[in-house]
């Protein structure tokens, strides 16, 4: 039978285990944000890339602290979710480098990584509070208000950063517009006139010579 120990204890060991996880994708985060804040190209979008770097120094610190909190050294255990994100932006900056899209797929893998951290510390939060590890649990809600309020700052600038990109496609649609109208409408205007001269004469020569069949 299954003592009140065995669940407490798997369900600790389950945190420790998750914050390592969580430990590693936020150093892993420190190494690629920069790349990301370099790649941007949308002011708004560089500005919010740049404050979540410097929140997420402030994350690594503070899961330093959780690891002092429960005992145990910091240690990072590879995150394989973490890893196939960051290969993804990779690629996505690679793809588009030239590209006006460039920022909304920015946008894109930035909101993927935010969601998957915010999934990992709802969870941690839970269960430390479950454990009764109060103070644990709040060091990792801070972590998990600032993934939150990232999210919703990039949720922010999808609007203006998609603008953009098919901004500059739809003006040029537009000036191509304009620019053929002139070259047309002569070509349009000189045919008319002579369909119409054409219709008349024709017009009267078919009269006269039924006039003249009837004389």
């Amino acid at each position: 039978m299954a003592t009140k120990k065995e669940p407490t204890t798997g369900l600790r060991k389950l945190l420790e285990d998750q914050i390592a996880d969580i430990y590693f994708a936020e150093k892993q985060l420190v190494k690629v944000l920069p790349r990301m804040l370099k790649a941007a190209t949308n002011e708004e979008l560089r500005a919010a890339l740049e404050s979540h770097l410097d929140e997420t120094r402030g994350q690594v610190e503070r899961l330093e602290q959780v690891f002092e909190a429960l005992g145990i050294p910091p240690k990072a255990k590879p995150c394989v979710a973490m890893v196939g994100i960051l290969h993804e932006c990779a690629e996505l900056m690679r793809e588009f480098a030239d590209d006006e899209a460039l920022d909304a797929a920015l946008v894109d893998g930035a909101k993927k990584v935010e969601h998957y951290e915010i999934a990992t510390y709802s969870g941690l939060v839970a269960w430390a509070e479950q454990l009764g590890l109060d103070a644990v649990a709040g060091m990792l809600k801070e972590n998990l208000d600032e993934e939150q309020a990232a999210d919703d700052k990039l949720t922010s600038l999808c609007e203006a950063v998609i603008s953009e990109a098919t901004g500059a496609s739809e003006l040029e649609l537009v000036e191509a517009d304009v620019d053929e109208r002139p070259s047309k409408a002569p070509k349009s205007a000189a045919k008319m006139p002579s369909m119409g001269a054409k219709a008349s004469t024709n017009g009267t020569a078919k009269r006269t010579t039924r006039s003249g069949g009837k004389r």
